[in-house]
């Protein structure tokens, strides 16, 4: 008889948990993977798909105003929020019963349940009782973080109720001045609700380049939203007329909601880690290896868990190298140099290697920038105020490109093919003898021969 129940226990039906979990199970292992709430994780049922569904539905809004610029003669506009609800659920339904086939497919059962460890081999799942296995892998992600001891602060909502919310506000305070907190403000303000960002810090997008953090700000504001920088929520109150967010400086911000989006925290907290004796970080992340193995022999984390590249498709790769190197008997780790990230704000952000500053820091002064400020040719025909940046951070002597940022209708399309050529090491030179593809906005970025060069005759400022 086998000495464990399961070959591999996943704890997470998210992407890098059901990555793991068939290339496993197409090994021939006995893989059960665990799941507390909907299968597809994060990604698919509160996070980046759901809200690219939601970007793509605000947009519309900018789309009519260049239409009409266009010669389209555009009659009244209306959004139904609830009809877009009811698509959005049967489509994120849909995704979802694909995960679990897929699961099916490969041999891997499922358990719907939450997942706690008893000791490094023994699992209890809610509803099911306990199991053992020879391997664990934990993929339970991260939850958004709220600041509890904040006044009011059970009024707000996170990311995650915003999905649900049943009716579209007409003025909503967003409070985060990252990726999520950008992405819904954009979202909302092309939906028609007065929107207002509330953000601590100077800038918006810490971590990114400082012209595209800078660039950013800019056309959100050019579009309506309000942004107010160095500012800090104290207190949230509820009035008749909706709520009150009072920033800490005296100035109070009506809304009908307010939402949190200042950051995410790994998803730890009750899953029997310590008894198991696996090791966490100052953050409450797992600590692991670059084979993602944690301090317990046969214990593995992957994805935003471990705290590492919070990225959806990060945690596919982290899943599929543990299974090939246990499962398959092809060591492999995955590279986390060079990943390509995006943004979906509006415009939006494409970004993959060094920003300048973090250049500067690693190289001094040994450092080009290349760079190009304009109005696309789709703007200029019809008045049109939206601006591009295109940006290259390139090393003096080898001329290697280290960084490419672009923040532009269609950016994040853009840099997955910038991506390739930087992380096989492309030098300027390479990346200049490359043929223009024209009349295109993509054409910019190897159209750059000198540092800060003004737009080409193809683009006009």
């Amino acid at each position: 008889m086998a000495e464990y129940d399961y070959d591999l226990f996943v704890i997470g039906a998210g992407s890098g948990g059901v990555r793991a979990a068939r290339v496993a199970a197409m090994s021939g292992a006995k893989v059960l993977v665990a799941e507390e709430h909907r299968v597809g994780g994060t990604c698919v049922i509160r996070g980046c798909v759901p809200k690219k569904f939601m970007v793509y539905a605000s947009e519309y809004s900018k789309q009519f105003e260049t239409a009409r610029g266009y010669g389209w003669d555009i009659g009244e506009t209306s959004f139904d929020w609830p009809r877009f609800l009811m698509s959005k659920d049967n489509e994120i339904a849909r995704l979802s019963g694909i995960y679990v086939r897929n699961l099916q497919n490969a041999g891997a059962e499922l358990a719907h349940g939450k997942a706690r460890l008893i000791d490094r081999h023994t699992v209890e799942v809610e509803g099911h009782g306990r199991v053992t296995a020879d391997k664990i892998l934990v993929a339970t992600g991260g939850r958004p973080w709220m600041p509890a001891d904040l006044p009011g602060v059970e009024h707000a909502i996170t990311s995650n109720e915003a999905f649900h919310l049943t009716e579209l506000p007409k003025r909503i305070v967003i409070v985060g001045g990252g990726y999520i907190a950008v992405e819904f403000a954009g979202i909302f303000n092309g939906l028609g609700v007065d929107t207002t960002l509330v953000h601590r810090g100077p800038n918006v997008l810490r971590g990114f380049d400082d012209d595209v953090r800078a660039h950013v700000a800019g056309q959100m504001e050019e579009r309506g939203i309000k942004i107010r920088l160095g500012a800090q929520i104290g207190k949230i109150e509820k009035t008749a007329d909706g709520l009150v967010a009072a920033c800490v400086d005296g100035h109070n911000l009506d809304a009908d909601v307010v939402m949190f989006a200042v950051g995410r925290e790994p998803y730890t907290q009750d899953l029997g880690l310590q008894a198991a004796g696996v090791a966490l970080d100052e953050a409450g992340a797992i600590k692991v290896d670059d084979y993602s193995k944690t301090n317990v022999d046969n214990i593995w984390a992957v994805g935003d868990v471990t705290n590492r590249i919070n990225l959806t498709p990060v945690a596919i790769r982290e899943g599929h190298a543990f299974a090939l190197t246990e499962f398959h008997k092809q060591p492999t780790r995955f590279d986390h140099e060079m990943v390509a990230s995006a943004v979906f704000s509006q415009p939006p952000v494409g970004s993959v290697g060094l920003s300048e500053a973090d250049a500067r820091h690693q190289y001094g002064a040994k450092i080009d920038i290349y760079m190009a400020n304009l109005r696309p040719m789709k703007e200029t025909f019809y008045g049109g105020q939206v601006r591009c940046l295109m940006k290259l951070v390139v090393e003096q002597g080898t001329e290697k490109v280290l960084g490419c940022h672009v923040v532009a209708p269609d950016a994040p399309e853009i840099i997955q093919m910038a991506a390739i050529a930087i992380k096989m090491g492309v030098t300027k030179q390479q990346w200049d003898s490359t043929c223009a593809v024209h009349p295109t906005l993509a054409e910019e970025l190897v159209t750059m021969r000198d540092k800060h060069m003004p737009p080409s005759l193809g683009q006009v400022a």
